[in-house]
Order: C-alpha cells, then structure tokens, then sequence
C-alpha cells in the first residue's frame, strides 16, 4: 500500500497555520514517519506540502525522498510558492532529472477563485510537463476539478480528502452534484484521505457510505488512499486513518483494492513500480 497523504514539517521554518498551543506544534521529520508506519503493508508515502509559505519546502521535500527512498515514493510541492517565479522556472523545476523532480503540484483555499491568479496562471506548465495538479480546496473541489480536466485534457487532477464531503451537519445534496461532475471526466483523480478529522464523529458505517459512493462512481482505477499522517494525529493514528479509508472498500474484488491501494498512485504520480 502507497499512503499518498502524509507531511513533514518544523514549526520552526514557517507553518503559520499550526497553533502554538496545538499538538502539531512539534517537528515530524522522517523519522517519526518510520514509526508512524507499523502497517506491515505500507511499501510507502507520497510527501505532501503543508503550506510552510516557501519554495524551500519543495526542496526540503525532494531531499527526504533522496535521503529515505524506503519511506518516500514521491512528492507534492506547493504551487503557490513558485507562483513567483513564473512559468519558465517552473518548468525548468519539473524537468529536473531523477527524483528531486516533484510528483504533483497542490493547490489550495477556500474556493478556486481565493487562489493566486499567477498560480492558477501556472496550470498549463503542469499539463505539459505530465504533472498532477492537487486540489485542496474547503468548496466546490469537485466542481473545480472537474472545470479545470476539461479545460486540460492532458491534466491529471487530484482531488485531496474526497473534495471535503459533508458531514452529519451539513446537506449533502451539492457535494453528490459536483461529484457527478467530476466522474465525468476521466481525468479526475479522487483521494480517500483526511476523514478521521474531517468526519470526525461521524459514524463510521456512514464514512465508509462515503467512500463507496466515491469509488462507485469514478471507479476504483481513479482513487488513492493516503492518511493525512500527522493532522490526523489528535484523532487517531496513521493506522487508525487508513483502516477508515478503507471501510468503503469492503465491496471491491481483491485486484480493484489492489489498484486503490498500489498500483492506481504508480500510474498517477508516475512512480517506480
């Protein structure tokens, strides 16, 4: 099994999001992703940025890959952090040879239209270049995602945290909409992630409604599983995480799990078999 949502960071270089007062307030290097992953059948990760506000972290990011080639299979930069830099650099960033060459680009807000217009503006480099954009976005990630693979058939999107389905307070009716949408486009990718703290308190016969209802409609070739290792943490384990991801995956034959859990990430974020 790939985990295709897991961070590192210290708080120390940036990370403005994470509370001093938080239990995320603490250094999560490569070493505590070693321990974290007691699954005997975790064959590796795919690093995440976690916004630290820089392009520094897509460095930082690409090293842990070379350093610990056991843990991480591939890496996510943040589009943001290059929005600056323009279309020329980026390129030149995601023709690099060997592994220091990101494996997706994340974007994210609170809608598509609270990004940076000079990143956005970033998006055809990423298609050229066969690489995934990730969608983080609090509304409409669906939607979005769905816009943005018609407009770039050579794109592949992938939509973190299942693109943030309601919970037992909120109608669904909008989210199975935008879902719809995205299914209907073959080049949307759906992440089973982030649902121990985004569904926190939800029953767990319901989240794993959630994730068949995803796998079903965009089919089991088309989704990832990742853990959202460590904001998962105050809720439960990496473990805890990835066995409430896989609750909706009960329905699958032995291969279509298969292609959720391995070979679906090998393809999309072009990794080493």
């Amino acid at each position: 099994m790939i985990d295709c949502h897991v961070h590192l960071w210290d708080p120390a270089l940036g990370f403005p999001w994470i509370r001093p007062d938080s239990a995320h307030h603490r250094t999560f290097d490569t070493d505590d992703l070693a321990a974290s992953g007691t699954d005997p059948d975790l064959s590796g990760a795919i690093l995440v940025e976690a916004s630290r506000g820089d392009a520094g972290e897509t460095h930082a990011l690409g090293e842990a890959r070379l350093l610990r080639p056991d843990l991480v299979a591939g890496h996510v930069a943040n589009l943001h952090a290059h929005a600056d830099a323009g279309p020329h650099r980026l390129r030149a960033l995601l023709t690099e040879p060997g592994e220091s060459r990101p494996n997706g680009m994340r974007l994210g807000g609170p809608r598509w239209t609270d990004t940076p217009v000079p990143a956005r503006a970033l998006v055809p480099v990423l298609a050229d270049a066969g690489v995934v954009l990730e969608l983080n976005l609090l509304a409409g990630a669906l939607r979005t995602a769905a816009d943005v693979a018609a407009a770039h058939p050579a794109l592949t999107v992938v939509v973190d945290h299942l693109g943030n389905p309601p919970n037992l307070h909120t109608d669904p009716g909008e989210w199975y909409t935008d879902l719809d949408r995205a299914a209907a486009a073959p080049n949307v990718v759906v992440k089973i992630s982030g649902l121990l703290t985004q569904q926190h308190g939800v029953p767990h016969e319901r989240v794993a409604a959630l994730v068949r209802r995803v796998v079903d409609a965009v089919g089991p070739q088309r989704c990832l599983i990742g853990s959202d290792w460590p904001i998962c943490l105050p809720r439960g384990s990496r473990a805890d995480s990835l066995a409430l991801s896989r609750l909706g995956l009960a329905h699958l034959t032995a291969r279509q799990r298969e292609d959720v859990l391995h070979t679906n990430a090998v393809r999309v974020y072009g990794l080493r078999g």
